[in-house]
């Protein structure tokens, strides 16, 4: 799972053991005390050495994942790559299917049978870099130049470049059929679910996400992020005083979620029900914004989030928002030429590819800056929710808390909890100190 107008947070997150060499394997997630040591470590062989290899000849094998619906579009990125550098090598370029919210995961599992290259968020990267499993962007100061700063920062790990940007819209916002709704109408929840109900269709978002639930807590006005360590995080959304309290939020998840014109569906649930008609709203990245298009056609509209209740007053929806970028794999064996396709895959000619066959925004100056970008509906929604956003910056204990509030919520609070006590209970996971 996701980029835009950011606010910058360099994430420090721990740094993992390091890999000691080629046959050696990851020996677990301990962090140093100095966020730099182990990833000095990992790449002082290399920078003794002085710096990149040239190019092999010969025949190069490499892997890239990436998620199914972008392999007809890389396809053709690879094509005219393999053309370009014909002569140079024999090329074997395959793609692997991986979701890019599951890259963190897999490459630590065995590093070494990884990807050469493969796709990730941006929270993503500091323990993959951290962990010694990212190779050096060579030409740092030319994708600098080329890409917004505050992409080349996610990007980025203690100043130093570890992946190529890609995106610069990993963030949600509200779609909506235009059959239905006003631009009027979807400036309030209040309206989206009563317009929804009264067609006996849905507004959806998915609850079990801490991911989208983050969107009723953000411009609250209550606290929550990661502490100086990369690992815990602070949060007082169990707040028993001020203009909006704890308690104020979980009412008006309860009221929403019993709503007749709500569901709480998964991503892939949210676009089904858009295809069979009976989901008319939802909150949802760009992703999915061609099949939403191909869907509803002419009527596809996408915008901000609403504002919604809560506490006797209207709430702007908030959203976490970040980046995605290409990553090569440290130990790839044909590091270079994996550079070298990452570089190529991720500059501006196909970043405006990605744009028109897929509604992915830009991170490279000049393409982010194209009129292409004004008439893509979904990418001017990202954009627009950018000022309420924040970059997604959390330590895991959040992903638990978040799951259990979610189900409670959506359920109707079955067991009958005091809502202090619900509140109370979510920010004693999301702030433990200890995560598994």
């Amino acid at each position: 799972m996701k980029k835009k107008v950011a606010m910058r947070l360099l994430f420090i997150l721990g740094v993992f053991s390091v890999f000691g060499g080629c046959g050696s394997k990851a020996a677990g997630t301990s962090r140093t005390d100095n966020g730099n040591q182990a990833v000095n470590e990992v790449y002082s062989t290399e920078e003794a050495a002085g710096g990149t290899e040239e190019l092999e000849s010969g025949t190069v094998e490499l892997t890239i994942w990436a998620e199914q619906a972008n392999f007809d579009m890389l396809n053709k990125m690879i094509d005219k790559f393999k053309e370009e550098h014909a002569g140079e090598a024999e090329f074997n370029i395959t793609l692997a299917e991986s979701a890019d919210s599951g890259t963190k995961g897999e490459v630590l599992k065995d590093v070494h049978n990884a990807a050469d290259i493969f796709p990730m968020a941006d929270d993503q990267l500091a323990p993959l870099a951290g962990a010694g499993a990212l190779a050096k962007v060579p030409n740092e100061e030319e994708i600098r130049e080329a890409n917004l700063e505050d992409a080349v920062d996610a990007a980025s790990l203690n100043g130093t470049l570890y992946a190529y940007p890609m995106t610069a819209d990993n963030g949600y916002f509200l779609y909506y059929d235009k059959r239905y709704f006003s631009e009027k109408d979807v400036e309030t929840l209040d309206s989206i679910l009563t317009v929804a109900a009264a067609n006996q269709k849905k507004f959806t978002m998915d609850w079990t996400s801490g991911w989208y639930l983050y969107a009723f807590f953000g411009e609250t006005g209550l606290e929550f992020g990661i502490n100086d360590d990369g690992v815990t995080n602070y949060c007082n959304w169990n707040a028993t005083e001020g203009g909006i309290k704890g308690t104020d939020i979980a009412s008006a998840l309860l009221a929403i979620g019993s709503h007749p014109g709500f569901e709480s569906r998964f991503d892939e649930d949210f676009l089904a029900g858009v295809k069979d008609g009976s989901v008319i709203a939802g909150v949802s990245g760009v992703w999915n914004a061609v099949e939403v298009q191909n869907a509803w056609g002419g009527d596809y509209g996408a915008v901000k989030l609403p504002t919604y209740t809560c506490g006797g007053q209207q709430v702007q929806m908030s959203s976490f928002k970040g980046y995605k970028m290409m990553g090569v794999n440290y130990y790839s064996k044909h590091k270079e030429w994996a550079l070298t396709l990452a570089d190529y895959l991720t500059n501006e000619e196909n970043q405006i590819m990605r744009l028109e066959e897929r509604n992915q925004g830009p991170s490279n100056k000049h393409a982010a800056e194209s009129e292409l970008v004004q008439g893509v509906p979904a990418i001017q929604a990202v954009i627009d929710q950018a000022q309420y956003g924040k970059l997604q910056r959390v330590g895991n204990s959040y992903w638990d808390g978040t799951y259990e509030f979610g189900l409670t919520m959506t359920q109707g609070n079955p067991r009958g909890l005091e809502l202090q006590d619900i509140m109370d209970n979510l920010v004693s996971v999301i702030t433990q100190s200890s995560v598994q």
